[in-house]
């Protein structure tokens, strides 16, 4: 954030070059790490993240309106044997499991907003806002089918509106989406289609199909790119990589 407070949203592989970023900073030992839901692919890195087994960091853990019991569990059953070598109790860290607010929380200047995701076992995703920009991250969000507990599509029109950037799943082609109805996740089409509705400036995609390779990434942003010109939209879409910084 501005006044430098670091916001984290989950722990995949990417949050272990974090931690060791950090241990090379002096600040900020303390940060929030926000979890979307609770699947491995988003939960993998938490036992690789250094500054966690350090007590001069606090970490204070967050979700969608989730009971603090709850977020803990996500983070400590995967470092029980067999899963992992070294268990929770072994981070030295201090920890704060404090349940997020059902409407907002609000950190330092930033308010932070929570809003369904429809994904198999539910989840959440996250509106960032601070100062007049908006950030919204949508992981694992299938807007073509209405898993228990999501929401519609119109909803998420509204909860996006105008945002300055927007990271959405985009896992899949059109062709590639008829057979995996139901997974959770969602087409480049619909993402493209979802900021044009919703006026955004910029539309990242993200949460790739390990089977794609970058030439077949490059064809999906290109798709993307030309579903926009073709709604004579100022949607600007590019594919997100590792190690990428983006200002919004």
């Amino acid at each position: 954030m501005k006044d430098g407070t670091l916001i984290v949203i989950d722990a995949g592989s990417g949050i272990r070059n974090l931690g060791r970023h950090l241990l090379t900073e002096q600040n900020p030992t303390e940060m929030y790490l926000f979890l979307t839901h609770a699947h491995w692919d988003h939960l993998m890195g938490f036992p690789f993240f250094e500054p966690a087994y350090f007590s001069r960091y606090t970490i204070h853990v967050r979700g969608g309106p989730r009971a603090k019991r709850s977020l803990k569990k996500y983070l400590a059953r995967q470092m029980e044997a067999p899963f992992f070598p070294v268990p929770f109790g072994v981070m030295r860290a201090e920890f704060d499991f404090t349940s997020g607010d059902p409407e907002k929380n609000i950190i330092g200047p930033a308010e932070i907003v929570p809003v369904r995701l429809n994904h198999p076992n539910g989840g959440y995703g996250f509106k960032i806002a601070e100062e007049g920009e908006t950030f919204v991250f949508l992981p694992d969000n299938e807007l073509d089918f209405a898993h228990r507990d999501g929401i519609s599509r119109e909803e998420y029109v509204d909860f996006c509106r105008g945002a300055n950037l927007l990271m959405h799943d985009a896992q899949y082609t059109d062709e590639e989406y008829g057979s995996k109805v139901g997974w959770g996740h969602t087409q480049v089409s619909s993402a493209a289609e979802l900021s044009i509705r919703a006026g955004i400036e910029r539309l990242g995609l993200f949460h790739h199909d390990p089977a794609h390779t970058d030439d077949d990434l490059d064809r999906l942003v290109a798709s993307c790119q030309e579903r926009i010109a073709q709604a004579d939209s100022q949607v600007q879409c590019f594919g997100v990589k590792e190690g990428m910084d983006i200002t919004v």
